[in-house]
């Protein structure tokens, strides 16, 4: 049970830093050898996109968890306490709507990528699906951590205590605390 917790706190963080780390030793080692040796590879510039997309939608996973996508906290704060817990639920169910329709969108795309064999720029096997994937799956993430807070959320409403409103990326709480 404890390995589950260690990758529950940690899943969104270690998929970026993965996915960063081969995106700059990508990008360091062809500058290197497009301005040193006069050659690159063909897919050097292509490859490093697709995996910000990985970067880019499994951070709006990782915000999400931590409370820290766009939101009106100075409004929010000075609001009544039940006018917050009304805010929090609009939060979730903006954000489920917003997600069940990336996903299904998304999903479309990757479908259709895999379909048509579709491969990425600059290679001879590496397909795009692999990386367009990371779109509905970062969703689904977001969904499971948008719900994971609203629990805690429930809770706090429940024991009439305070809701984590402003979060601070600087001092993680973990959810449902």
């Amino acid at each position: 049970m404890n390995t589950l917790k260690k990758i529950d706190a940690n899943l969104e963080k270690s998929i970026i830093l993965v996915n960063y780390v081969i995106m700059t030793v990508i990008i360091f080692v062809e500058v290197i050898r497009r301005f040193v040796f006069k050659e690159q590879a063909a897919w050097s510039t292509t490859i490093p996109i697709y995996l910000f997309l990985w970067v880019v939608w499994i951070g709006c996973a990782y915000n999400v968890r931590m409370r820290g996508h766009l939101r009106f906290d100075e409004l929010r704060v000075r609001l009544p306490y039940n006018a917050q817990f009304a805010c929090i639920l609009l939060d979730v169910a903006l954000w489920t709507i917003f997600s069940v329709i990336v996903i299904y969108y998304s999903t479309e795309q990757v479908l259709l990528s895999r379909d048509n064999y579709a491969i990425v720029q600059g290679t001879d096997d590496v397909l795009q699906w692999w990386f367009y994937v990371a779109t509905p799956l970062a969703f689904c993430l977001l969904l499971v951590r948008l719900f994971q807070n609203l629990a805690g959320d429930i809770k706090r409403y429940m024991n009439g205590e305070a809701f984590i409103i402003a979060a601070n990326m600087s001092n993680e709480q973990p959810i449902g605390e």
